[in-house]
């Protein structure tokens, strides 16, 4: 009998915060820009530059580890962890070993019907390293220090995972944790959510963990699923051929979907960390944290249980909605302005989702307004419009927020509701479609819609479908 075999994993997580400078100078942060041009002599590690600590950035990870259930380190400090690597221009990074700024938390995820507890093993504060180019038509690698020193925290869980879909789990939630708060945007494409993967296996019932792997470059959740899946296969194939699963660092390549070695795993020690001598350790006052707490703003999970509450949308909307911070704010917005939710959710969860799709774009990069949204839910509902043309007015609100009413006064777009000029062109209708009107009177139900459409053709989409449909059945009694 073949011998089973259970996966375990633990994550450490970087997350880039929002903040507009960089940890510890007044450099830009903004992804993109010309090569080297967010720099100064602190981040490129010029000799006698000073770091001054960014405020924001210990509001951000206090934030984060308040929302993640953890303990704040209240005297923490920074330490030196000396790495000599191109893209890194001290030699060193400024990063913390020994007093984080939260430890012993957790977050809850929820796979299928069941909910499990992922513990935090600790978060830290460091700076981010610059980032290597390298050239295959010139055979060279180029430096762009913009990223170097820019703010993360690295959040390291325990290795309570056994799936990728936990672990996918785990990461939807501390995403989506991080940007409620707007503590980062979390976009994986732009590295500003990283994660490694530390994965090891063991027999079903072992107590003890199998020797673990680290797996780096992973910038997508399906990457990271099927690294994972990759990795576990691997591993497994070693153990069952009877040879050692070796602790180094793995690369994975998502286009060959395989990982390979970089580089054995060393221990801290070579590190050499010692405390920061540049920078003063933090005192967090109990005041501090209360008052980071009194600004916490309502996260994902409660804001579901409100809206099952407070609105009549279906869960499925809800989850979706609540999704995205942009699109809940946008959601709450425009129902206190029409108080419809439920067509709120619908032009949210259909056309918006739909032009979103279409655009390649996420909801983070919604530019509508809620009032022109509520503005064209109330010409639909009173009827001045008719369906397909709100739907084409919803196209230019979602791509320029153009003002629905203005709109649709100077495009003529109103619809026709005088009984008399659809009365004469339903008579031209009939005259001219006698097979329709013969077929509809011999029960073909089919033939009506066809008429419908040559009057709503002729009155250019702007007639009452519903007032046509009654006219025609009318006229043809």
């Amino acid at each position: 009998m073949s011998k089973q075999y259970e996966t375990v994993i633990g994550l450490e997580v970087h997350v880039e915060l929002a903040t507009k400078t960089k940890i510890f100078c007044s450099c830009s942060t903004e992804f993109g820009g010309a090569p080297n041009t967010h720099t100064c002599p602190v981040c490129t590690g010029m000799p006698g530059a000073l770091p001054v600590l960014n405020r924001q950035v210990v509001e951000y990870a206090m934030a984060v580890g308040l929302a993640a259930n953890c303990k704040i380190t209240q005297v923490c400090k920074f330490d030196r962890k000396n790495y000599f690597y191109p893209d890194n221009p001290q030699n060193y990074q400024i990063s913390q070993l020994y007093l984080p700024i939260a430890r012993d938390g957790y977050v809850e995820i929820e796979v299928g019907d069941t909910k499990k507890k992922v513990r935090i093993h600790e978060m830290h504060m460091e700076e981010d390293a610059g980032k290597l180019i390298h050239d295959e038509w010139e055979d060279c690698s180029l430096v762009d220090y913009n990223r170097s020193g820019v703010p993360l925290i690295e959040i390291v869980s325990e290795p309570d995972m056994r799936s990728a879909e936990e672990v996918i789990a785990y990461l939807e939630k501390l995403r989506m944790i991080c940007q409620y708060l707007g503590a980062s945007d979390c976009k994986l494409q732009e590295g500003s959510m990283r994660a490694d993967v530390n994965l090891s296996v063991r027999e079903v019932g072992s107590k003890e963990f199998g020797t673990r792997t680290e797996m780096k470059n992973l910038n997508s959740f399906k990457a990271i699923s099927r690294a994972i899946e990759g990795e576990r296969a691997r591993q497994i194939e070693l153990l069952e051929e009877g040879k050692k699963v070796i602790q180094e660092t793995r690369r994975w390549d998502d286009n060959k979907e395989y990982s390979y070695a970089m580089r054995s795993k060393e221990d801290a020690q070579d590190y050499r960390y010692f405390p920061e001598p540049d920078l003063v350790p933090i005192v967090i006052s109990d005041e501090w944290i209360e008052n980071v707490k009194a600004r916490q703003p309502e996260l994902r999970t409660e804001k579901l249980e409100r809206y099952k509450r407070e609105y009549d949308i279906p869960q499925y909307d809800a989850e979706i909605i609540t999704g995205s911070k942009k699109m809940a704010d946008i959601f709450e917005a425009t129902t206190a302005i029409c108080g419809k939710p439920k067509k709120v959710s619908n032009w949210l969860m259909v056309e918006t989702m739909r032009l979103l799709n279409e655009n390649g774009q996420e909801p983070a990069d919604i530019r509508f307004s809620p009032e022109n949204l509520a503005k064209l839910i109330n010409l639909a509902d009173a009827g001045t419009i008719n369906s397909s043309v709100a739907k084409e007015v919803f196209e230019k609100v979602f791509a320029e927020d153009v003002d629905p009413e203005k709109y649709v006064e100077e495009n003529g777009l109103k619809t026709v509701n005088d009984e008399g000029a659809l009365r004469e062109i339903a008579a031209q209708v009939i005259a001219a479609n006698p097979k329709a009107v013969e077929d509809y009177k011999g029960g073909k139900e089919k033939a009506l819609g066809a008429l419908v459409g040559q009057i709503m053709k002729a009155m250019k989409g702007k007639a009452n479908p519903g007032m046509v449909n009654q006219m025609l059945r009318d006229m043809l009694k």
